[in-house]
């Protein structure tokens, strides 16, 4: 049997991140040899992610990495903010950006298959390990690739992220009047109601028409229009679309939230103004930590009692 000593330990510590005892039972099982090690602690890790699927993981980060032109923003979750504040997690995710930018991954099964950032593994690999490493489970949810000028945020430390894309020239992106306007654009967006579209051309009319069936038939229920035909009330319904539903879904339309007196299609027009420039809002892209993720209900007091009871 090979001798196995704490420089040997250490060594594989810092090639897989993972804990002196784990990586010590690892070279004593693989006798010694570095890499039967590696490929022992990677089919464990596997183990522990498998055990930990069924976990809920709805906290985590949403961060987003610029580089010139292109960006992108990516959504990570782990299953405590304890672990998404922890420094490890959060070079994890790092180093997924910096894949996602260095190889443009068409969907989150060819990103899998991209190879992690700095390493000969696949970002599925890494993922396991970090898994194994962390001690939670651990999800990639959602990355969204852009390219053009842009204006990014992130709120709350990484609560909700923000990138709005738009058309304009390079001399007019440069200014610092641009960059103050489309940060306040991408402070709207995170700030307030997300919006769905960017502008009313944007909606599907399936969209507006649904819309108009829900007001027609809540608009049934008030007795000054309850005798009207359907076809009245959809014509009156239709006149307050602007109010009842574009202001909500499009970003456009929203009333500026720095001063709600002009939309923030006015806003941008007053900026386009100011410079002697056209600029548009192209795109938009908004995640949100969690969202749509049923977060487990804790009942501490059950909790209390079982340990109580022993």
């Amino acid at each position: 049997m090979a001798q196995i000593t704490a420089k040997d330990v250490a060594a594989l510590r810092a090639k897989t991140g993972l804990g002196m005892m784990d990586c010590k039972k690892a070279l004593v099982e693989a006798d010694g040899d570095v890499e039967a090690a590696v490929k022992i602690l990677r089919e464990k890790g596997l183990a522990t992610a498998a055990k930990k699927e069924s976990r809920i993981a709805a906290e985590g980060v949403v961060d987003i990495m610029v580089d010139g032109k292109n960006a992108a923003m990516i959504e990570v979750n782990a299953e405590t903010d304890f672990v998404a504040k922890n420094a490890t997690f959060q070079e994890f995710v790092k180093g997924l950006l910096r894949t996602l930018l260095a190889n443009k991954p068409a969907d989150l099964e060819a990103f899998g298959a991209c190879k992690f950032d700095g390493s000969d593994i696949t970002v599925s690999d890494a993922l396991v390990e970090k898994i194994a490493m962390i001690g939670e489970k651990i999800s990639i949810r959602r990355f969204v690739l852009t390219e053009g000028v842009m204006s990014t945020y992130i709120h709350g430390a990484g609560n909700t992220g923000v990138i709005v894309v738009f058309d304009t020239d390079d001399a007019t992106a440069a200014k610092d009047e641009f960059a103050e306007c489309a940060k306040n654009v991408a402070l709207q967006i995170a700030a307030g109601s997300p919006p769905s579209y960017v502008a009313k051309e944007n909606v599907p009319q399936s969209a507006i028409d649904e819309e108009v069936a829900i007001q027609v038939a809540a608009a049934k229920n008030d007795p000054k229009l309850a005798s009207k035909p359907d076809a009245v009330l959809a014509k009156i319904v239709e006149g307050k679309l602007g109010k009842l539903f574009f202001e909500k879904v499009c970003l456009l339309e929203q009333p500026y939230v720095k001063d709600d007196a002009m939309s923030v299609g006015k806003y941008v027009a007053s900026c386009a103004k100011a410079m002697g420039a056209e600029i548009a809002v192209k795109s938009f892209h908004i995640f949100e930590k969690g969202e749509g993720i049923e977060k487990r209900a804790d009942d501490f007091a059950a909790e209390i009692e079982k340990m109580v009871k022993g």
